[in-house]
């Protein structure tokens, strides 16, 4: 790809952007809006789960082979692709009849979204080619969710409040029409030099894993152990599976020579922490604030500020600390941060008094404004640019994955703990254990984030670029 002038690269950072502000926004819109959900299907907690997890799992599911596929055909033919299904999603998730329906449109919308994304962050990393710019560049991708966090729940209060919960869809529609016309007249078209090839198998065994584990921790309070077990043993059937077929194919759909570079593991580590803790946190606090403290849509969002605004002021500076001191210093305030904040909801009870409530959102929303920019950075930089699309489709499916099993342990945990009891009543105490959770994956994050960005883990990525640039003809031919 030629290179860009300065300015055309920022419009195709703002572009990419853009793709991002409309996936996150959905998350945080729809968070807000799980207790009129509930309230109108009269649905249970983990029917409300569904509807989280049921996008985010087919994301997961989906977003290594849209990495893949954008490297081989065509990055702005994948993302414009994305753009179009996204969309048609949102409208059809606006038109659901029942709860049902919402979580099939929900998935439409992941099949869109799963080719924004990582798509999005690959052609972020072959425009900024300058590692202190695309450092930069990735801590103003970060901020965006900060501005989703930030604009989500004022959105989707104002719009819950005023029109109801259906409305919360329709703002994707202006947003991905003015992506869509902007990608195709500025975004250029790139591709990697050596297309690879599809891995059906591969994607099977990855849909297995993650649909089958994210089922059997959801259904788990509910149901039965003869029920649950069968999906467990699938989980791990094709997790095997996986670590068994995919070394032994030519071009896999996770190249599992990634994970010798101690950085690329950590930063993969560190998403599905860091992101499990977001999807936890969000699902906690909502439910909290409209249900236990009889909060409107609208008072929900402004509580939420406090975790957002940091979010947004950290993300960038945090983008500038990477390119200028590499990823450690953000890795370990945003782990401290993190478990400081699940430690004063599991000790103290913070959401039980204002103060200790506002100040723990802070800690979480400094946290996690520190913990985007090092993730993405580390997860591309050293690799060859080829294979941009496969390396950051891995890292967002770390992410997703996270979010996923986050909403999946919470609501889960959250579930066991109400049972019968009256739920304003039991919330509190039955949330606790699901804060020792939260607090573990900001601990996850500080100790990975310290054991995976010294020396020896970045000699560990030298390595691993210089074995993923040469061939390996030990391999067998790519099963047809």
């Amino acid at each position: 790809m030629p290179e860009l002038s300065h300015g055309r690269r920022v419009l195709v950072l703002a572009i990419c952007c853009t793709s991002l502000l409309i996936v996150s926004l959905d998350n945080t819109v729809l968070n807000v809006a799980l207790p009129a959900l509930q309230r109108e299907f009269d649905a249970s907690t983990s029917q409300l789960q569904w509807t989280v997890d049921a996008y985010t799992l087919v994301l997961a599911s989906l977003l290594m082979l849209a990495g893949s596929t954008a490297d081989r055909i065509g990055r702005r033919r994948v993302f414009t692709t994305g753009l179009v299904v996204f969309t048609l999603g949102s409208v059809l998730c606006s038109l659901a009849p029942d709860l049902s329906w919402l979580v099939v449109f929900r998935m439409v919308q992941a099949v869109g979204g799963s080719m924004l994304n990582p798509v999005a962050m690959s052609i972020i990393t072959n425009t900024f080619t300058d590692p202190r710019e695309r450092a930069r560049a990735i801590g103003v991708w970060g901020a965006v969710v900060g501005i989703s966090m930030a604009a989500g729940p004022l959105v989707g209060g104002v719009l819950v409040e005023s029109v109801g919960w259906r409305s919360i869809f329709w703002i994707n529609l202006p947003v991905g029409l003015a992506a869509l016309l902007l990608t195709r007249r500025h975004v250029p078209e790139s591709r990697a030099p050596e297309p690879r090839r599809v891995d059906p198998v591969g994607q099977l065994l990855v849909m297995t894993l993650f649909g089958s584990l994210t089922y059997a921790i959801i259904e788990a309070p509910h149901a039965s152990l003869p029920a649950v077990a069968p999906f467990v043993a699938l989980a791990l059937a094709a997790l095997l599976a996986l670590l068994y077929y995919e070394p032994r194919r030519r071009e896999p759909l996770i190249d599992l020579r990634f994970f010798r570079s101690a950085p690329f593991s950590g930063a993969t580590v560190t998403a599905v922490s860091a992101f499990a803790a977001l999807g936890g946190f969000l699902f906690l606090s909502t439910l909290y604030l409209q249900n236990v403290r009889g909060l409107s849509a609208l008072e929900a969002g402004l509580w939420m500020l406090p975790m957002a605004v940091p979010t947004f002021l950290c993300a960038p500076l945090s983008g500038r600390l990477v390119g200028s001191r590499g990823p450690r210093l953000p890795l370990l305030v945003a782990g401290g941060a993190m478990t400081a904040s699940g430690l004063l909801f599991a000790l103290f009870e913070a959401e039980t008094s204002d103060v200790t409530l506002f100040l723990g959102y802070v800690l979480f929303g400094v946290g996690f404004g520190f913990v985007n920019a090092p993730i993405t950075n580390t997860a591309v930089s050293g690799m060859p640019t080829a294979q941009a699309g496969v390396a950051s489709a891995v890292a967002s499916t770390s992410r997703q994955l996270g979010q996923a099993l986050g909403v999946a342990v919470v609501g889960a945990v959250l579930a066991a703990g109400v049972g019968a009891s009256p739920h304003a009543d039991a919330f509190v105490p039955a949330a606790r254990p699901a804060w020792w959770i939260l607090a573990g994956c900001g601990l996850a994050v500080l100790l990975v984030g310290a054991v995976t960005s010294g020396p020896w883990a970045t000699r560990t990525a030298r390595r691993t670029a210089a074995r993923l640039a040469a061939p390996e003809p030990h391999r067998a031919p790519a099963p047809r």
